[in-house]
């Protein structure tokens, strides 16, 4: 298909987003951000010029849409719709949670079985090309080993500090999201899946459920999360920026997004020691 008119070729294309992921990096590992949100900016439009040169001005779809859908799930890849609700909840977070999110907040669902090997693909796209990808779904790491956190998923573009949790992490992360998804649905009116998902946040944090059982203030549940949040803050950013730091140090970069395998092994043969456990 020839490219629309006023469109460059797609190789030349192709050579400028390869040059800007290679800029974006660069700047990235200078710490130089201001430059870095320009370049991925750019990205974005050779991107989207490469798609039009190459698809033309009415692409198709990625995934069709399923039968008895709204016709608008199938328009959004699985990673893109587990991103959005990674996005919002601004947090490392479990399948089962990042499910509910999306169908809480966005149009449709994510299918649970997508979710099960998604990270491994992901990580296999990386070490296969990497920086191929605008972004990818990467694990969180533990503090202590640096390893991949059992079932937790984040973005690769997050700072590497939120990327990483400690003990106080599961708590602060589900404080922080709450405030998060509250703000979200304080906008308008929340959907009935909303209302359930913040019931379920509201129901652990002390002073966040004043009404009836079942419904939820989101500003009660905000201002109630902050203030527990205030207490727990400052220990667990501590220990965060200290197991960054050390990541920095110790791990390539398809490390620093997946974890360490050798770590992974080490802390696997710890748990089972200290289980009891022993090779027969």
């Amino acid at each position: 298909m020839p490219p629309s008119p006023g469109v460059p070729a797609p190789d030349a294309l192709e050579a400028r987003i390869a040059e800007l992921r290679v800029g974006v990096r660069r700047a990235m590992a200078t710490g130089d951000r201001r430059t870095a949100r320009a370049l991925r900016a750019d990205l974005r439009r050779a991107e989207q010029e490469w798609d039009t040169a190459v698809l033309g001005d009415a692409g198709e779809p990625e995934e069709p849409a399923p039968a008895g859908s709204d016709g608008r799930r199938g328009l959004l890849p699985v990673r893109d719709q587990v991103h959005q609700a990674l996005t919002l909840l601004g947090v490392p977070a479990a399948p089962k949670l990042i499910g509910s999110v999306y169908a809480a907040f966005f149009p449709g669902e994510i299918p649970g079985t997508r979710l099960t090997s998604l990270r491994r693909d992901e990580e296999r796209s990386f070490r296969t090309a990497p920086y191929a990808r605008p972004y990818y779904l990467c694990a969180a790491l533990t503090a202590d080993l640096l390893a991949p956190a059992r079932g937790l998923l984040t973005v690769s573009t997050w700072p590497l500090e939120q990327r990483i949790v400690g003990p106080l992490s599961p708590r602060t992360d589900f404080l922080a999201s709450a405030i998060r998804l509250a703000e979200h649905a304080g906008r308008t009116a929340p959907s009935p899946d909303a209302q359930r998902l913040l019931w379920r946040f509201a129901s652990n944090i002390p002073g966040a459920v004043t009404g009836t059982v079942g419904t939820v203030d989101p500003a009660v549940l905000a201002e109630a999360a902050r203030a527990e949040l205030d207490v727990h803050r400052e220990p667990d950013r501590r220990r965060r920026a200290s197991a960054a730091g050390r990541a920095r140090a110790q791990l390539d970069d398809a490390e620093r997004l997946f974890g360490s395998r050798l770590r992974a092994l080490q802390d696997s043969a710890r748990r089972r020691a200290s289980s009891g456990e022993t090779d027969r």
